[in-house]
């Protein structure tokens, strides 16, 4: 163990935790930090620029490491830099450029096809919940009995990314088969619980499931449950449902981010006209 690590590592924790970011940034940069400090031997704020971009260009072209590794790191050090008073050497870490690629999206077809695909209802149920609403992975797993309301036509989200609430919409469909789901399984808080009844259901449980019932359909895209929320979106672009309601119900602070889906959704453009002549009925 590097010297006086243990105690700077608690302030970078103390620090995450009261800045409100989650426990999955605090695992990924909290690692890649830690690789620093022992392939140097020294407190990572004590090591230069240079030998941080040194050890980046060997662990990504003669380690092959992958992207998500140099990601982590990048970010992570800039954090670390920036809670020891160096800001300077956070400036200077390499740059990192957003991915421009499209998300891959299922058909009508496609997304029937998989619904149907798992053998069991839970598994049949959950997937189809979650595109139903446009969830992400940890916000289906965090949603309770208590949260679907069916006389109101919502579903509340919970702490989603960025720690917001919001409501999100309750399908039709999903209600008419929400009660027999829950005479058959018994679930006591969450919707969707694990091995033990009241117990939260894995992360690792939910990909095995879409990985299984994918294995059962024609589908050669790769698939993720991230892609149903793509899904989601495209599909109501494509259902003239405007930008603002989706940005909405996704759960995006900026627009921008929803705007990547006019690139996917096959939408037909509309004519323009004068509003004067709908005035007028011209």
């Amino acid at each position: 163990m590097v010297p006086g690590f243990r105690e700077a590592f608690s302030l970078f924790e103390e620090r995450v935790v009261l800045n409100g970011l989650s426990q999955g940034l605090f695992v990924n940069y909290g690692r890649c930090i830690a690789h620093v400090a022992l392939h140097f031997g020294r407190l990572p704020h004590e090591i230069s620029v240079e030998e941080i971009n040194t050890y980046l260009y060997l662990k990504t072209v003669h380690e092959n490491l992958c992207e998500s590794y140099f990601k982590h790191t990048v970010f992570g050090m800039r954090f670390w830099f920036r809670l020891f008073g160096k800001d300077e050497h956070a400036i200077r870490l390499p740059i990192i450029k957003k991915d421009q690629k499209l998300p891959e999206v299922l058909s009508k077809e496609e997304c029937k096809e998989l619904f149907k695909a798992p053998r069991s209802l839970k598994h049949r149920f959950l997937l189809a919940f979650t595109y139903s609403a446009g969830l992400r992975l940890n916000e289906v797993r965090h949603v309770k009995i208590s949260d679907v309301d069916t006389h109101r036509m919502q579903i509340r989200i919970r702490q989603g990314k960025g720690k917001k609430d919001r409501y999100v919409i309750l399908s039709r469909f999903i209600k008419e088969r929400m009660q027999k789901y829950l005479d058959e399984y018994k679930p006591q808080m969450y919707l969707f619980e694990g091995q033990t009844t009241g117990d939260i259901m894995g992360e690792r449980s939910i990909q095995a499931i879409i990985n299984d019932a994918l294995l059962k359909t024609s589908i050669r895209k790769k698939v993720s449950m991230h892609t149903l929320r793509h899904s989601f979106a495209t599909h109501l672009l494509e259902d003239g449902v405007d930008l603002y309601t989706i940005q909405h119900l996704l759960g995006h602070s900026q627009l921008r981010s929803t705007l990547v889906y006019l690139h996917v959704a096959q939408v037909i453009p509309k004519v323009g006209h004068s509003p004067l002549d709908t005035l007028y009925g011209f």
